[in-house]
């Protein structure tokens, strides 16, 4: 099982969502970013650590929402979600192909990963 974080970054009330490349695992998915959790981190730690890297902007976490464990049949995953303020910053893609900042309503319409559509569930129920 593979721990794994993940952000729900609001930005001037949109919400960014990242694509995955064609290199990665689930090719082309949409997805909240985050990464995994290293040894001797705690799960804010690493989200925090894992947007910097990934994205190069700085996160403000606001709330923690339900872990979704999730079997892809190769790997299995506990994927951690984040609700987040975005603090600053400019978006710089490191792995991702694209990035988009939508509105909630928005949300449904993308080809998400697996392990992400409860999370999207979940998210879509908040009042903010």
């Amino acid at each position: 099982m593979i721990n794994v974080t993940c952000a729900i970054i609001i930005i001037e009330n949109k919400i960014l969502v990242t694509q995955r490349s064609e290199i990665m695992k689930l090719p082309l998915k949409w997805e909240f970013p985050g990464g995994k959790l290293e040894e001797n981190e705690n799960e804010i730690e690493c989200i925090k650590r894992e947007i910097k890297e990934e994205i190069n902007i700085e996160i403000d976490v606001l709330k923690k929402l339900s872990n979704v464990v999730h079997d892809y049949g190769a790997f299995e995953i506990n994927l951690i979600p984040f609700v987040a303020n975005y603090i600053k910053g400019s978006i710089e893609l490191s792995e991702h192909k694209d990035y988009k900042l939508l509105d909630k309503s928005e949300l449904k319409s993308l080809d998400w990963a697996e392990a992400d559509k409860p999370i999207v569930d979940e998210f879509l129920k908040l009042e903010l």
